[in-house]
């Protein structure tokens, strides 16, 4: 029972990273909530990583992860115009 409420939690903090990340990025973004949600996990783990290697610190931090998932929906943006 607590890894199904651990994964409900995970996707509830990426739904609200990413869809923060998308609304601070500005422009149409025509992603789904999955995509949003993805989105907002790997922000948060790659916000974590950085936090953790280049700061020294544990946790990345709410707006550390909002940064990170914001580069993300730029780079989507872009690869999707180029295609």
């Amino acid at each position: 029972m607590s890894l199904l409420v651990f994964l409900i939690v995970l996707a509830v903090i990426g739904l609200i990273v990413g869809s923060v990340a998308r609304l601070l990025v500005p422009g149409p973004d025509p992603m789904g909530v999955g995509m949003t949600i993805a989105v907002g996990l790997v922000g948060s783990f790659t916000a974590g990583l950085f936090s953790w290697y280049v700061l020294n610190r544990h946790g990345a931090g709410l707006l550390l992860s909002i940064a990170f998932s914001m580069l993300i929906v730029w780079g989507l943006r872009h690869t999707r115009s180029r295609s």
